[in-house]
């Protein structure tokens, strides 16, 4: 699978996403994309190469239709998902490979909902153009309710993001500490990748070290004035990870 750089890389470029909407579809030849597309074929060659070599697609060769010798099709084999949310406190840019397997074998990660389809078209290898696209039209449905939600969780991941960042610069006056939060609000379920933090910051591992436990400390003195009195837990408690000892679990 292409690393997301690249895999935007080649998707920022209009002709490159047409012929993907064309290969989608079904096979094509270099010549006829040329023509759907309007662009040259040697045009089209070199992007597909670029294609090839990132795995978006495969080439191969089959029969001339009129005799001569074989020609080569390109068809689309790569299956991922990539996401992107931008707006104030929220960047997520993520790429996402889709699971593999037949109906049944997806059923225990699709919605209840459409599992009646997964069981009608588990096994079949053929299915009618007006029974398919019914299916499809539900699962579109399907598909926009659960949009419909997730644009809702991210709106409201972005509202609690906003207000914590309005405190950050009041709580924290050093650029690394608000470095290091901004970290752990991004992942709070996550250990910081302290390697990755001391390049960014161009802290040594000990003075990264020393800023995290100075953080900690802030984090826990903000719980417990919250609270109102000192928390004491013993010590198999299931805290977040950077309210308890780092170094000994890490």
């Amino acid at each position: 699978m292409a690393d997301l750089d690249l895999a935007l890389s080649l998707l920022q470029n209009k002709v490159r996403r047409q012929i993907l909407e064309r290969l989608v579809r079904e096979p094509h030849y270099p010549m006829q994309l040329a023509e759907l597309i309007g662009v040259s074929q040697q045009a089209v060659k070199k992007h597909l190469k670029e294609l090839e070599k990132a795995n978006f697609v495969t080439k191969m060769k089959v029969p001339s239709e009129k005799g001569g010798p074989p020609r080569t099709i390109y068809t689309v084999q790569e299956a991922i998902s990539i996401r992107i949310d931008l707006g104030p406190d929220l960047f997520n840019c993520e790429q996402r490979k889709l699971p593999a397997g037949g109906p049944m074998r997806l059923s225990s990660k699709l919605p209840e909902s459409t599992h009646a389809v997964a069981e009608v078209v588990s096994g079949r290898k053929r299915i009618s153009v007006s029974e398919g696209v019914a299916h499809l039209a539900e699962l579109n449905q399907v598909i926009e309710q659960l949009d419909g939600q997730r644009d809702a969780l991210i709106s409201l991941h972005q509202h609690i993001r906003n207000r914590i960042s309005q405190g950050v610069d009041s709580d924290f006056e050093q650029y690394e500490e608000r470095a290091m939060i901004h970290s752990i609000i991004e992942a709070p379920e996550k250990r910081l990748d302290l390697n990755l933090l001391s390049k960014e910051l161009q802290l040594g591992q000990r003075q990264v070290s020393e800023l995290l436990e100075e953080v900690r400390a802030k984090l826990q003195r903000q719980i417990s004035e919250k609270a109102g009195h000192v928390i004491v837990t013993p010590e198999n408690s299931n805290l977040y990870w950077w309210l308890g000892d780092y170094k000994k679990s890490n």
